[in-house]
């Protein structure tokens, strides 16, 4: 066991989410504030520890075939706030490699400043981050024409939508989601209830506020699922962490096969049809 790992489980944190690889970064999670100064766990990050522990699980697999096919993978991780799931990725996984790449992508210029700071002081060469939108990195020419990896997790809302139009643009091989804070869908609904309610018993599903906020955020994702789906990727839907942890709990994994589910799209339509949405059509296109 590695001297960090070691000093880790010495500092007096019991924690199970803290389940420290080989070799990986005390100090870092000290700069990342998950850590105290003295090595123990700070309270304030243990929900978030916890999620980007069990994602980084997810994401490493993935990883292993991008490498193991010989590649230089090129990860893009989209809302990255302070960049906790890009660092912790880049320690355990590209620090003792020759290759690869972590891109973060935030819209407040000053956690990128800062992220490119500790990237600097940590000695992380190959970590890129840029002051973005999601929606202008759709086009962007600072990022690369194609990718391996696309994460976003907890981008509120539609920055989610973007980072799978991101991915289809750039023709990444696999997309990693933690949707957040889906209102798009849900305001849409809310403003044709009238008419739906005149229309389909389907409406029930969303007649009152509280089943308007959660049927939206529900379809939002069974339409990303179709989307995905119907640009030729292969789609996974489990929970990222016990529901104790977090209520946006949901994790969409993609992967690209070239193999389009004949129906998706159709289906797409009619949800959207059927929910009395079309207005939304251009958010969910392929």
């Amino acid at each position: 066991m590695s001297s960090n790992a070691s000093s880790a489980r010495k500092s007096g944190s019991r924690d199970p989410s803290l389940e420290l690889t080989e070799g990986q970064s005390v100090e870092l999670l000290k700069e990342l504030h998950i850590l105290t100064r003295d090595g123990k766990l700070n309270q304030d990050s243990r929900r978030k520890l916890k999620q980007v522990q069990h994602l980084t699980g997810f994401i490493e697999p993935l990883l292993g075939e991008c490498f193991a096919a010989g590649d230089d993978p090129v990860l893009v991780d989209h809302g990255a706030g302070k960049s906790y799931l890009g660092f912790i990725l880049y320690d355990r996984f590209f620090k003792t490699r020759a290759g690869g790449r972590v891109v973060g992508v935030e819209t407040r210029a000053e956690l990128v400043d800062k992220s490119r700071a500790l990237a600097a002081r940590l000695g992380f060469t190959r970590m890129d981050f840029h002051a973005l939108s999601v929606e202008e990195a759709i086009v962007s020419p600072l990022l690369p024409a194609e990718v391996d990896i696309v994460t976003a997790l907890h981008a509120c809302d539609t920055a989610t939508d973007d980072a799978i139009r991101f991915a289809l643009a750039r023709h990444s091989r696999h997309v990693v989601l933690v949707p957040c804070c889906q209102a798009e869908v849900a305001a849409a609904l809310r403003a044709s209830k009238a008419a739906s309610l005149a229309r389909t018993a389907f409406a029930e599903l969303w007649r009152r506020p509280l089943h308007t906020r959660e049927f939206g955020s529900q379809l939002t994702n069974v339409l990303r699922c179709l989307q995905l789906e119907a640009a030729g990727y292969q789609v996974t839907v489990t929970e990222l962490t016990g529901w104790e942890h977090s209520l946006k709990n949901e994790l969409i994994v993609a992967r690209r096969t070239g193999q389009r589910r004949g129906d998706a799209g159709a289906r797409l339509d009619w949800l959207l049809a059927e929910m009395g949405i079309e207005e939304l059509r251009s958010r969910f296109a392929v």
